[in-house]
């Protein structure tokens, strides 16, 4: 009875957690916290020197990287939270506060000049996929510190594999976008611009939402 009882209890836990922060809203915030949108300017700027070959490792080789430091650091930092004990609600805050200040940032920024004098490195080194093309490019610390916080929060292990398969395909899509952009940069570039300045509105919704439900839960604990 007791087991049954503590099994209800887990289940329910989860369910509050996966209208805290449901999937759909998981993948948009990382999406936009690891996506495309940050890494397309970057990669052109680093392999502008490259040949082909030489672009297609340094994008590989990011990619990999990239996806062994964010699920290493998801686990580490989900065992820290644990050991801190923190709770449910304060962990889904912390979430809502970082995709609000982020997409904040990012909305202020446009209005910001960030053109740089023309330099003409030579072809990059591999070196370059762990940094600066994989930190802090493609990895950023908001993006570890929203994986850690949406791993911490889900109780069950599917959940948590969801949440790795949804980094998982972002890195893909990152990658295939690497592999292309140089061809399609100029069309790609104003298109992940337009779309960037769309979804930043909507991520600042979503970033209040979740601190609105956060608190919500909160207070009725």
């Amino acid at each position: 009875m007791l087991l049954r009882n503590f099994v209800l209890i887990e289940k329910s836990k989860s369910d509050k957690l996966k209208k805290m922060i449901s999937n759909t809203q998981a993948f948009m915030l990382l999406f936009l916290m690891l996506g495309p949108f940050k890494i397309l300017g970057p990669f052109v700027h680093i392999t502008k020197n490259a040949d082909p070959s030489l672009s297609r490792k340094l994008a590989l080789n990011a990619i990999l990287f990239s996806i062994i430091a964010l699920v290493l650091a998801a686990f580490l930092g989900e065992n820290i939270l644990k050991n801190y004990g923190i709770p449910v609600p304060i962990l889904a805050l912390s979430a809502g506060i970082i995709l609000f200040l982020v997409a904040l940032l990012g909305i202020l920024t446009q209005f910001i000049s960030t053109e740089k004098p023309e330099v003409n490195p030579g072809p990059p080194t591999m070196a370059e996929a762990l940094h600066p093309l994989t930190f802090p490019t493609i990895v950023t610390p908001y993006g570890i510190a929203a994986v850690i916080v949406l791993i911490a929060l889900r109780t069950e292990l599917n959940d948590k594999l969801i949440i790795v398969a949804i980094v998982v395909g972002i890195m893909v899509l990152n990658l295939v976008v690497m592999l292309f952009a140089k061809s399609v940069f100029k069309t790609l570039a104003v298109v992940l611009a337009l779309l960037g300045a769309i979804l930043g509105v909507i991520q600042v919704a979503l970033g209040a939402n979740i601190i609105y439900n956060s608190f919500k839960a909160l207070l009725a604990s």
